[in-house]
């Protein structure tokens, strides 16, 4: 590329980068919860931010994820909308699951994948109109970690475009991806353990 071609873009180091939305980070751990609380009330608010920068400082300042105790979430939720199936906003929904084997978290490919998955959700780069993705969650488990991006709607078409873009942005084209709708989960109690409704 010939210096012809080279645009300069000033840019102030001073200056706010704002969001399109304000988003929530969040932590739980099943196993050190108070028993005698309800799930919700168990969730760690590590804080909100709207700017590029305020979403810096409190990412910056937590523990990766590959560092978290076993059954730990991290959560990352538009404003508003709380990291539950029964939440309106994710009630008719589902989520797309990405399985990591403990080899990859170790190797930190967990923090890497979280790290793009957030920056992807926050810039608004893998919806289709800012309305469908409510937010990512990564937990940390045993024997695999899991990352799953939680959409609004479970309508096949529109999340599989959707689901496509989210293993772009993750260079992963030829992993499958599984979609599990929330209420099954709901119904069933469990998280990851229900029948997908269709892959990409």
């Amino acid at each position: 590329m010939s210096a012809a071609n080279i645009v300069a873009i000033e840019v102030d180091a001073n200056e706010t980068v704002h969001l399109h939305r304000k988003w929530t980070m969040w932590f739980d751990n099943p196993r050190l919860a108070d028993p005698d609380k309800d799930w919700k009330d168990n969730l760690t608010n590590c804080g909100s931010f709207d700017t590029i920068e305020s979403f810096w400082r409190i990412f910056n300042n937590l523990k990766a994820s590959s560092q978290l105790p076993t059954n730990s979430n991290y959560h990352v939720f538009k404003e508003g909308v709380i990291p539950m199936w029964e939440d309106p906003q994710n009630k008719d929904g589902g989520k797309f699951v990405l399985t990591i084997p403990k080899k990859d978290s170790k190797s930190g490919r967990c923090d890497e994948w979280w790290l793009f998955t957030v920056l992807a959700i926050i810039g608004e780069t893998l919806d289709l109109d800012g309305d469908e993705v409510c937010g990512a969650v990564v937990s940390i488990r045993k024997n695999q970690d899991r990352i799953a991006l939680w959409l609004r709607s479970n309508d096949k078409n529109r999340c599989s475009l959707i689901g496509a873009r989210w293993k772009k942005c993750l260079e992963m084209n030829r992993t499958i991806l599984k979609f599990q709708e929330h209420a099954a989960a709901a119904a069933s109690g469990r998280s990851f353990r229900n029948e997908s409704t269709f892959e990409v």
